[in-house]
């Protein structure tokens, strides 16, 4: 499982668009990520040829079963580690941001010590 950080990226913004919309589209993703539709239909290409996507013929973007346990699992460490560092004082905004730097490369180990610090 074994992938990029931007891919993973790509794959969590996907999940947070169904979550909130119930679909995804690559305009979405590309305002969602702050980058350009052509930088997407590259992304979305790659994903797709390596089975963490699949697109309807109307060009809705879905997580296949691979490309959903990689996306759970960044979004579920970005809302536990947004949650950790509001309550040591980050403010909210900040701690969004730096919960999305320290998602990809924290340990498990720290990540579990993390979440048993969580109230």
């Amino acid at each position: 499982m074994n992938i990029y950080e931007s891919a993973e990226d790509y794959l969590e913004q996907i999940l947070m668009l169904l979550e909130r919309k119930g679909h995804a589209r690559s305009v979405d993703i590309a305002e969602g990520l702050g980058v350009s539709k052509p930088s997407v239909s590259v992304a979305m290409k790659k994903l797709r040829e390596n089975g963490y996507i699949s697109m309807s013929s109307d060009n809705l973007i879905s997580l296949t079963d691979k490309g959903y346990a990689i996306a759970r699992k960044i979004y579920d460490r970005h809302q536990a580690l947004t949650k950790y560092l509001i309550q040591i004082g980050v403010p909210e905004e900040i701690a969004r941001e730096d919960a999305c730097k320290i998602e990809h490369d924290l340990s498990e180990e720290s990540f579990d010590a993390i979440c048993r610090q969580i109230q």
